[in-house]
C-alpha cells in the first residue's frame, strides 16, 4: 500500500432497486484531477473545498452521460483522510455507482483495500487506533447501546484515558532513568511516589479492563435457544417476544421443523433467539433432521430457555431434555399458565434432584396472552449478570485486542511493584515499565506494527 496512490471505492451499500443514493469516494493527490476529467458542472459553479456541485458524470472520450449526480469536494487537510477527498453522490442501485467507479479507475485511481480510507486517516494523524476501531464498531452496531459505546470511543473517551495513563508511566520512567544516568547530580528517587503512581495506573487500567466482557457482549450479542418438547409453546413464546409471527403456531406437535431465529435487543444487548423444533423421538425423516438441528442449536447457545407446559406439568421427557442442556446457563420457562388453575407448578423433587433444577431461574408465562415477557427479559439480564448494562452510561467498552494489551499493562506494572518490593536495581524497574508503555501505545497506535494494522483494517468494509 502506498499513500501516494489515489484510491476509490463505493462507500454505500448497493443492491438492485434498493437505495436512492449511492456514493463513490476518492482520496489522494489526484482525486480532484480525476473527478474533473469525468464530472461536468453546469453554469459557473466553482470548484471550491467543502462545496457541493451539481452536474453529470460523463465518459471522458465518448462524452456519454453515465449519471446525473452531486459532487462534494473536500481539500486536504480538512477531510477524513487529511488528503484531497471527492465524493460522487449518484443514483442508487448497482449500475450507476459501478460505472462511476470504473471511470475513476480508468483515469488512474486504484481500488481501495478494506478499511483503507480509515487507515489513511490513522496514518495521517486524523484519528488514533481506538477511534479507527470504533468506526468499524459503529458500522456493525446491533443495538443503541453498542452504537453509543462506539461513539464514545470515536469521540476519544478511551484514547484520552489511555494517553493520560501512558503519560503517567512516561513521567515515572523519566524520573527513574534520570537517577540511573545522573545519580550524583539529583536528589534520591521518591520511591513512595513511584509506587503510588504505578498503583494508580494499574488500578485505572483494571477499571478499563472490566469493560471488556460487556463490550464483547454489546458487539457480538447473545445467542439464546428455546428448547422443549413439541407443543409446549416455544413458537408462541418467540412470536410474543418478538411481537411478530416468525414461527408457525398450531395445536399439532412437531409443527416447527427447522430452527427459526429472530434478532432482538434486551437491555441494550443484541440477542439472537433460536426457536427450535420440539425434541422427541420420531420416525418422520424431516422432523428427525429438525430435532437434530435443535440439539445442535442448544449446544451452540450462550443461554437456553427450556419451556415446559404448565397444563401438563413436568414429565420424564422434560428431565431427559434438561439433561442434554444442563451444562449451559438455563432458564426454566413454565408456559401456558393461563390453562391451569395451579398458582405454582409443582415439579417432583425426585425428577429433578439429580439435575438441581430447583436452583435455576424459573419464569412463568402465557405466551399466547403476551404475559410474562418482561419477567423473562429480566431473568435473562439477571442470568448473565448484566443488569447494569441497561442503565449504565457507557463511557468505553474495549474490544479483545485492547483487552490483551491492557492485560500486559497490568502484568508489567505488577512486575514493577515486585521489583520495588524486592529492592532490585532501578534498571529492572524500567524493563517492565517500558513494556507497559509499549502496550498502551499499541492500543492507541503510538506503537504498532504493520501486521497489527493489516489485521485490524482487514475487518473493515472496502468503502471505509
Amino acid at each position: 500500500m502506498s499513500l501516494s496512490d489515489t484510491i476509490a471505492a463505493i462507500a454505500t451499500a448497493i443492491s438492485p432497486q434498493q437505495g436512492s443514493v449511492g456514493i463513490v469516494r476518492l482520496s489522494g493527490d489526484r482525486a480532484v484531477a480525476i473527478s474533473q476529467q469525468i464530472f461536468h458542472a453546469g453554469g459557473k459553479q466553482v470548484w471550491e473545498s467543502h462545496r457541493i456541485l451539481y452536474g453529470y458524470v460523463k465518459h471522458p472520450l465518448t462524452k456519454t452521460i453515465v449519471d446525473e449526480s452531486l459532487l462534494l469536494l473536500m481539500k486536504a487537510p480538512r477531510s477524513f483522510t487529511r488528503e484531497d477527498v471527492v465524493e460522487f453522490h449518484c443514483h442508487g442501485g448497482i449500475m450507476a455507482v459501478q460505472q462511476v467507479l470504473n471511470l475513476c479507475l480508468e483515469q488512474g485511481a486504484r481500488l481501495a483495500e478494506a478499511g483503507e480510507f480509515s487507515l489513511r486517516a490513522f496514518l495521517n494523524g486524523r484519528i488514533d487506533l481506538t477511534q479507527a476501531e470504533s468506526i468499524n464498531d459503529l458500522v456493525g452496531a446491533k443495538s443503541a447501546q453498542a452504537a453509543q459505546a462506539a461513539i464514545a470511543s470515536l469521540r476519544g473517551k478511551l484514547a484520552q484515558s489511555l494517553k493520560y495513563l501512558r503519560g503517567k508511566c512516561l513521567n515515572v520512567l523519566t524520573e527513574i532513568e534520570a537517577r540511573i544516568d545522573f545519580e550524583d547530580d539529583l536528589p534520591p528517587l521518591d520511591v513512595k511516589w513511584v509506587k503510588a503512581e504505578v498503583t494508580m495506573v494499574s488500578q485505572e487500567s483494571q477499571q478499563i479492563l472490566a469493560t471488556a466482557d460487556r463490550g464483547e457482549l454489546l458487539r457480538t450479542g447473545l445467542k439464546v435457544a428455546i428448547v422443549g418438547r413439541p407443543n409446549v409453546g416455544k413458537s408462541s413464546l418467540l412470536n410474543a417476544w418478538s411481537r411478530s409471527d416468525r414461527a408457525i403456531v398450531t395445536d399439532l406437535p412437531g409443527t416447527t421443523r427447522d430452527v427459526v431465529d429472530s434478532q432482538l435487543v434486551v437491555g441494550g444487548i443484541p440477542i439472537q433467539v433460536l426457536d427450535t423444533a420440539g425434541i422427541r423421538d420420531t420416525e418422520d425423516v424431516v422432523e428427525k433432521i429438525g430435532v437434530e438441528r435443535s440439539r445442535q442449536a442448544a449446544q451452540s447457545a450462550d443461554l437456553v430457555l427450556m419451556v415446559i407446559d404448565a397444563s401438563v406439568g413436568w414429565i420424564e421427557k422434560d428431565a431427559e431434555i434438561y439433561a442434554t442442556v444442563r451444562d449451559h446457563p438455563v432458564i426454566l420457562v413454565i408456559n401456558k399458565i393461563d390453562l391451569t388453575s395451579h398458582q405454582l407448578l409443582q415439579i417432583p423433587k425426585n425428577a429433578i434432584s439429580p439435575f438441581g433444577i430447583d436452583s435455576i431461574p424459573i419464569v412463568k408465562t402465557a405466551a399466547s396472552q403476551q404475559q410474562g415477557i418482561e419477567d423473562l427479559e429480566a431473568a435473562i439480564l439477571q442470568c448473565i449478570h448484566q443488569e447494569s448494562i441497561a442503565a449504565a452510561n457507557l463511557e468505553v467498552a474495549i474490544n479483545q485486542r485492547q483487552k490483551a494489551c491492557l492485560l500486559r499493562v497490568v502484568q508489567s506494572l505488577a512486575n514493577v511493584q515486585i521489583a520495588i518490593a524486592d529492592q532490585l536495581p532501578l534498571d529492572f524497574w524500567t524493563i517492565d515499565l517500558r513494556d507497559a508503555i509499549s502496550a498502551i501505545g499499541e492500543i492507541t497506535g503510538e506503537e504498532v506494527t504493520e501486521s497489527v494494522l493489516d489485521q485490524i483494517f482487514s475487518r473493515f468494509c472496502i468503502g471505509k
